[in-house]
C-alpha cells in the first residue's frame, strides 16, 4: 500500500472563528474552502492541515509542525496574538512549544536541529 498524502484534521465548534485563528496561525487564508464548514491549508505538497466543524469532536485534537527555527516562529506567532506557554526541551536536542486553537485543540511546533 503506497500513500501520498498526509492529511492532519483539527475538528472545531464553529468554522469561521477557527478559520480566523488558524489563519494568524500559518500566516495567510486557507488555501481552499471546498465545501460548508471545510477550510485546507496545503502546509507542503503532500501534507494538509483542515479545520472541520464538528462540535461533537471540537478540542481533542493534537497536531504537529515542524519548523526551522522555533524562537523565531514563537516571535512571529506573538506577533499575530498567538502565544505559546513556553517552551519545553525533548531529547536529543529537540525543542517544542504547544498553542491552542479557541476549542482546545493543541498545535505543537516542533524544533528538529539537523544532527551533525
Amino acid at each position: 500500500m503506497a500513500f501520498t498524502h498526509v492529511l492532519a484534521v483539527a475538528p472545531v465548534m464553529a468554522i469561521e472563528p477557527a478559520v480566523e485563528w488558524y489563519e494568524r496561525l500559518l500566516g495567510r487564508p486557507a488555501d481552499a474552502r471546498p465545501m460548508d464548514g471545510l477550510a485546507d491549508w496545503h502546509i507542503s505538497p503532500y501534507a494538509w492541515l483542515q479545520v472541520f466543524e464538528s462540535p461533537e469532536q471540537a478540542g481533542g485534537t493534537l497536531v504537529n509542525l515542524v519548523v526551522d527555527d522555533l524562537d523565531r516562529a514563537l516571535s512571529e506567532l506573538a506577533g499575530r496574538g498567538i502565544t505559546a506557554g513556553g517552551t519545553e526541551p525533548g531529547s536529543q536536542g529537540v525543542r517544542f512549544a504547544a498553542v491552542h486553537d479557541p476549542d482546545g485543540n493543541r498545535v505543537t511546533l516542533i524544533e528538529n536541529p539537523v544532527e551533525g
